[in-house]
């Protein structure tokens, strides 16, 4: 990949030289995206100098220009996301929407602490080699049969969600070479075969991705809408308590299915263990850091689940699961450096949970349910809540960004739904699951899509084609089952 970029690059040089002047600055243009800015500015401008609509103030008008503003830079991808937040930042303060306090707010946020804390966890996770060790201990385990493989890949996803906060790491960092270490393989390096491991593992990242607070970068976004907005708090032990069920029969139902769709020619692989086997070998014994890991990973299952009995906040938890690692040198200062990707997903984190929150807090939400209830009255509250469903799910199409979806678009709809009279709970918690869920219908609704489409097993129709027939899967699966366990709960 950094091959091919490289040779782009260098023809984009010689392009450069061997075109007139203005050919030149019309490719920096179209490099630097100066059309959108340009767009997006004058549409910033634009609603700017506009009357704030009737029971809004004029700062809560201005807050919300600059939070859609942001959001569709992020869309239309201008910047990188980090980048654009703290522009947006920077505007809340610079046209005094905001206090600096005010906006600086989002940065003292437990959620994005959580979550930058469990990025650099998961560093732990993948630098000591034990992800890598339980994917293969699977595959060695079950991996004796196409079916063997499928459930092996699935739950090992599902094993490494809850302590890795990015979707993509997880699919494409620990996942994805041991699919394609089995590829490798003679028997298994066939077409059919790639396309249906493909497609089960990058179907399974987003259903897990959907089963713990901590399983993908967008859920605390959520958490954060439905305390601020409805005032339910959404812990890390409520959330895998309340998608336990349905997360578990959707993943235990899907390789079954995904074999029936595509019939991949292999039913029995006595290579896969002994593979694995292989593999394992080369690692050799469990060293000392891995078992570092697996005591601090059970010290956090445990503090996550019941440390509330004793006041321990889970952020709290996982410093403290950071502090093992630094003392014991699994981690180091470097690595938390290096970690790229934590940083920029706290920044841009913390920035749309304090822009969200001053929405909240300025009366947007309030507002925005009064003059939408007037649409519903008249509808059903199932029948509401299950149209605005499929349509959430469904307008990720437009999206690049499971983030993005989930901040343009939670709060509006489930609002839309309980001015139906949906209960609110069941509500959050199945717009919750779906946006997750939502992030397969396409090759680029989210992080890990790009990485398993480039394989090439899949046409651009095919894995379209999928991505809607399981769409129907999911939100059947996910939705039925998930309303009756939660009615067993008592959440509605």
């Amino acid at each position: 990949m950094h091959t091919q970029q490289k040779d782009g690059s260098m023809s984009q040089i010689t392009a450069t030289v061997a075109a007139p002047a203005h050919s030149k600055y019309l490719h920096v243009a179209a490099e630097h995206k100066v059309l959108p800015l340009l767009i997006i500015v004058a549409l910033f401008l634009g609603l700017w100098n506009l009357e704030q609509p009737a029971g809004l103030t004029l700062d809560t008008w201005h807050m919300l220009i600059i939070f859609v503003i942001t959001l569709i830079s992020i869309i239309a991808n201008i910047l990188p996301m980090g980048a654009l937040a703290l522009i947006g930042l920077s505007l809340c303060m610079i046209t005094k929407t905001l206090t600096c306090r005010e906006a600086l707010n989002g940065f003292s946020s437990n959620i994005a602490w959580l979550i930058l804390s469990a990025f650099l966890l998961a560093r732990g996770f993948i630098k000591s080699g034990l992800g890598k060790r339980v994917g293969y201990y699977f595959i060695y385990l079950f991996g004796k049969s196409v079916l063997g493989i499928s459930y092996a890949l699935v739950f090992a996803e599902c094993i490494l969600a809850p302590f890795i906060p990015s979707n993509t790491a997880r699919g494409a960092g620990i996942i994805f070479p041991i699919i394609k270490s089995l590829l490798a393989q003679e028997q298994l390096n066939t077409n059919r075969m790639g396309a249906y491991l493909v497609n089960l593992c990058f179907q399974a990242n987003v259903i897990t991705s959907g089963m713990f607070l901590t399983a993908m970068a967008a859920n605390p976004l959520l958490a954060s809408v439905a305390k601020t907005v409805y005032g339910i708090e959404l812990t890390w032990l409520f959330w895998a308590k309340a998608a336990i069920v349905p997360g578990l029969l959707t993943l235990l139902l899907l390789p079954v299915c995904f074999y029936v769709v595509y019939r991949p020619g292999v039913k029995h692989t006595p290579e896969a263990p002994a593979l694995a086997k292989e593999q394992l070998q080369a690692m050799g014994a469990i060293t000392t850091h891995e078992w570092i890991m697996i005591g601090t990973f059970a010290l956090l299952m445990f503090l996550w689940t019941v440390g509330y009995q004793w006041d321990i906040d889970p952020v709290a938890a996982a410093l403290l699961g950071l502090t093992i690692l630094f003392l014991t040198r699994v981690l180091t200062w470097d690595d938390v450096l290096k970690e790229q990707q934590a940083w920029n997903t706290f920044i841009w984190l913390a920035t749309l949970l304090m822009m969200s929150e001053s929405l909240t807090r300025m009366g947007l939400m309030s507002w925005f349910g009064e003059h939408v209830e007037y649409m519903v009255d008249d509808m059903n509250w199932i029948v509401a809540l299950s149209v605005i469903g499929v349509l959430y799910y469904y307008t990720h199409y437009l999206f690049a960004s499971m983030t993005a979806h989930v901040s343009s678009l939670f709060a509006a709809f489930a609002l839309i739904a309980t001015a139906a009279g949906a209960p609110p709970l069941l509500t959050i918690l199945l717009l919750c699951g779906y946006s997750s869920l939502c992030g397969s219908l396409t090759h680029y609704g989210t992080g890990t899509a790009p990485i398993y489409y480039d394989t090439g097993y899949l046409n651009i129709q095919g894995w379209w084609k999928m991505g809607f027939v399981f769409s129907l899967f999911h939100m059947t699966v996910w939705g039925f089952s998930g309303a009756v366990w939660w009615k067993v709960l008592g959440l509605w």
